[in-house]
């Protein structure tokens, strides 16, 4: 199939949101490239975003000439805010999209909830819990973002369609409109997909689990006053014996999953004249919508073994799948950039030798796992498999309403959450007593920091945070002491710094080492540990 003739198939299977002029091939048939970036998701424009507002030179490779518009992912976690924050895109993000913070589980018919939740407990932070907007808007905010980048280059309809490997680059031939090319690459960055080319051409596959269950997706356009929150029924009257997920997004869309059980007709599950009948017993008959987007998936929690081969890296959907139930897809794609873009200029800038990318694949393997973990408990209590599972799983619902000990078990699909690496090789262990604050290989906790915010302040270097100035540091290290800004009490209270001390903040904002009495010595001993020098 030539590239034109592809693009015609594409187009019709993928709807598409916006088009863009095929991108023309390069002067020579064989050019050289620090990194190339393939795929133009959420994921791969994130990447993209990192390395380029670090200074290195990106090519970003798509094989369509469009974003796809239809349903993908909506649910952005704080966590993954904060990144877009970094990136310089996370204002624009939470402006556009529905914030919610609190999530809701129904059972039955039963009209008040028999369990909520709050996604932010801790307040006072920059960032909402959680945003919902249609991936293709995400997709509109960063690559605005990347055009103010003039050192990362997106070539669309450029699909790669062959690969070959060494110890030193990754050599790529690429199909266009205007013919074909090659690019050798000292780094090759796969996020192109839970389908990816890049993990096909290695002859490399996921391990994992497929779930004997399917859910309808029923995007929908109606004017409707309900709040912004997550809402979710078990067993509901209008899906009997199934689950109903409900989920507000910008434009007046509404996202509702609803749960169909194994053997069916994927086909005629979309067809409108059947999915129009269950929105209609859920929504009411006075209730006018119109049909945004309709598909069924399954769900799948697998990933690769390994997310680094030599000058091959994997990040989002290429290296991992999971359930959607959780939103942990994208957003643990977004960690994934978040962990290696620091890492990858490190080794550019001759400042950490290629040993450094192996702590990527160990901590976005950990992200990897604790996803996979959580899905998976989260669909084995949406979808019981046997008749003792499924009492299990009423008898926790029914306690839940008036029984706190049951709402710990209710698991309508636990929602995307920081990862912490507590044994991380880049992480120095405590020696001193803390308590409370945040510990070694854990994300730091945003808190209103002078006329900002804290993680406005780290952006994305090395920060020393302290409360006291401190001799001999070393000079590449920025430091930010909090005694001289002002409103700090707050910030002192998350971090336990009421008696003092310092914390060691990684370019991703995770902690690498804290200190109740810092010393230049001990500061340095850290930082060279967080940089590989020590692991």
């Amino acid at each position: 199939m030539n590239v034109e003739t592809g693009k015609a198939a594409w187009r019709e299977t993928i709807p598409v949101w916006r088009t863009f002029e095929p991108s023309p091939k390069p002067e020579t048939d064989f050019e050289q490239a620090r990194v190339v970036v393939v795929g133009t998701g959420p994921v791969g424009l994130a990447m993209a975003i990192d390395l380029g507002q670090r200074g290195h030179d990106v090519i970003v490779l798509g094989r369509f000439d469009f974003v796809p518009a239809g349903s993908k992912a909506i649910c952005f976690s704080k966590r993954s805010l904060d990144i877009l924050d970094r990136l310089g895109c996370g204002e624009q993000a939470v402006e556009k999209g529905v914030s919610w913070n609190i999530g809701k589980v129904f059972w039955k018919d039963r009209s008040d909830p028999v369990y909520q939740f709050d996604l932010l407990p801790v307040k006072n932070q920059k960032m909402p819990g959680f945003i919902n907007i249609q991936q293709y808007h995400m997709e509109d905010i960063l690559l605005d973002r990347l055009k103010q980048l003039p050192n990362v280059q997106i070539r669309w309809g450029h699909e790669v369609t062959a690969l070959d490997t060494s110890e030193k680059s990754a050599t790529m031939s690429v199909d266009c409109a205007d013919g074909a090319y090659r690019i050798e690459a000292e780094w090759l960055i796969a996020c192109d997909g839970n389908k990816s080319t890049v993990r096909d051409l290695m002859g490399l596959d996921f391990e994992g689990r497929i779930f004997e269950d399917n859910f309808l997706i029923a995007d929908v356009k109606m004017k409707e006053d309900r709040p912004s929150e997550r809402w979710f029924w078990f067993d509901p009257p209008f899906n009997p014996g199934q689950s109903v997920l409900l989920h507000k997004q910008p434009d007046d869309v509404w996202r509702i999953d609803f749960q169909l059980g194994w053997n069916i007709d994927r086909e005629a599950c979309i067809k409108p004249e059947n999915v129009n009948p269950l929105v209609r017993a859920m929504l009411g008959d006075d209730v006018e919508f119109e049909e945004e987007w309709y598909s069924v998936y399954t769900f799948q929690c697998r990933r690769m073994e390994r997310f680094v081969h030599g000058r091959v890296i994997f990040a989002g959907d290429s290296a991992h799948l999971v359930s959607p139930f959780g939103a942990r897809g994208c957003n643990g794609g977004f960690a994934d950039i978040d962990n290696l873009g620091w890492k990858l200029d490190a080794v550019f800038e001759g400042k950490a030798s290629l040993d450094m990318l192996e702590s990527y694949n160990r901590e976005a393997i950990t992200t990897a796992d604790e996803n996979i973990l959580n899905s998976t408990r989260s669909t084995d209590f949406l979808t019981p498999k046997s008749e003792i599972s499924r009492a299990f799983r009423d008898a926790v619902l029914d306690l839940s309403e008036d029984h706190p000990f049951a709402r710990a078990l209710v698991n309508s699909g636990r929602l995307s959450t920081a990862i912490s690496y507590p044994d991380s090789l880049l992480s120095t262990a405590d020696t001193d007593a803390w308590s409370g604050g945040i510990a070694p290989g854990s994300p730091a906790v945003d808190a209103p920091l002078g006329n900002g915010w804290l993680l406005e302040k780290l952006g994305g270097r090395f920060v020393l945070l302290t409360t006291t100035p401190v001799a001999d540091l070393p000079p590449e290290l920025d430091v930010l002491d909090i005694a001289q800004e002002p409103a700090n009490s707050l910030l002192r209270e998350r971090y336990d710094l009421q008696g003092g001390g310092a914390y060691l903040v990684r370019p991703d904002q995770y902690v690498a080492a804290r200190f109740r009495q810092p010393t230049g010595a001990a500061i340095a001993d850290g930082l060279a540990r967080a940089r590989g020098e020590r692991a």
